[in-house]
């Protein structure tokens, strides 16, 4: 089975590869932010859409990511892959921290209590001055050369995401990912079946820091600069939106919710200064209308007309 989603996966990954060659350098650009925004669209899925987890502040691992390359690259000479690693390492150990804190509270609460802890840091960064640079963020990031152009960019971008997008696949079809979604659906029929369901969902809640954190490390090879918006229970929102259009309990479905957000806010933002009202009724049409997501929706088309042709095919067998 996954050799197979592989194989299918490989025309994909060849035209993206081509794209920085016949397009243009917006473009690549778009396609690059696409695929940093759709790993922490996916990273959010995982305690999200499969662990049934209200995290309702995922920005602030993804913040974190993103600041801790940052500090090293700009404030210290350490090799580069240390960057790399730390980044989401630090992710992972605030994840980690936060879950033991908020794990033992209930959906809203446990969503809740996690906005106020996500702020606690927002506030730290936004306030030191002399370490995180305050609300100005940290600019002019020295990354390795053979990054610092954006058909550099992209491409190492896109094979992180692939390998990652990969990672999170093999995760979900694990035991660990089957028993992370029957927690999702009845967590006191798992724990009566000798299920650790803390420990589990602690879990997820680390992996899914852990990618995100990864994604705060391509944000800053695309960008050059990190700031505390990036930390900010704002963009929090945003991404949950991005799972809910594109559909949470779909494995690609975040990748495309997050694609149709970003290419609706350059688009009509082209257009209009206010972009963002143009945008929230498209998104409340779509919610209205497709609430189990977009691919959600496809799927459930496919699987159906799949079914009806199979019907068909019996009935004029037995006829």
């Amino acid at each position: 089975m996954n050799q197979r989603v592989i194989l299918r996966s490989l025309p994909i990954l060849i035209v993206l590869f081509l794209m920085p060659l016949i397009a243009p350098r917006f473009y690549v650009y778009t396609l690059a932010s696409i695929f940093v925004m759709g790993l922490l669209t996916m990273s959010l899925n995982l305690a999200l859409g499969y662990g049934g987890l209200y995290q309702l502040h995922h920005a602030v691992f993804y913040g974190i990511g993103a600041y801790t390359i940052a500090l090293i690259f700009s404030k210290t000479h350490l090799p580069v892959w240390i960057g790399f690693v730390a980044g989401p390492v630090a992710a992972a150990i605030l994840s980690l921290l936060m879950g033991l804190i908020c794990i033992r509270l209930s959906r809203l609460y446990f969503g809740m209590l996690q906005i106020s802890l996500g702020s606690l840091v927002w506030a730290i960064a936004v306030k030191w001055y002399t370490f995180t640079g305050g609300d100005n963020g940290i600019h002019g990031i020295p990354v390795p050369g053979i990054l610092s152009s954006i058909n550099g960019a992209y491409y190492f971008i896109l094979i992180v995401a692939a390998f990652c997008v990969l990672a999170m696949y093999l995760i979900v079809k694990s035991p660990f990912g089957a028993t992370l979604q029957a927690v999702r659906d009845n967590p006191a029929r798992s724990e009566a079946i000798g299920v650790n369901v803390a420990k589990h969902q602690l879990a997820g809640l680390v992996l899914a820091g852990f990618f995100s954190g990864i994604a705060g490390d391509l944000f800053v090879v695309l960008e050059g600069s990190v700031y505390p918006d990036l930390m900010f229970w704002t963009l929090s929102l945003e991404i949950m939106i991005m799972c809910l259009l594109g559909g949470m309990y779909t494995f690609m479905g975040p990748v495309l919710g997050a694609a149709i957000i970003l290419v609706l806010r350059i688009s009509v933002g082209s257009l209009t200064e206010y972009w963002t009202f143009v945008m929230g009724i498209v998104l409340m049409l779509l919610i209205f209308f497709l609430p189990q997501g977009v691919l959600g929706y496809i799927e459930e088309r496919w699987k159906t007309r799949g079914t009806g042709l199979m019907k068909k095919g019996l009935s004029n067998v037995t006829g």
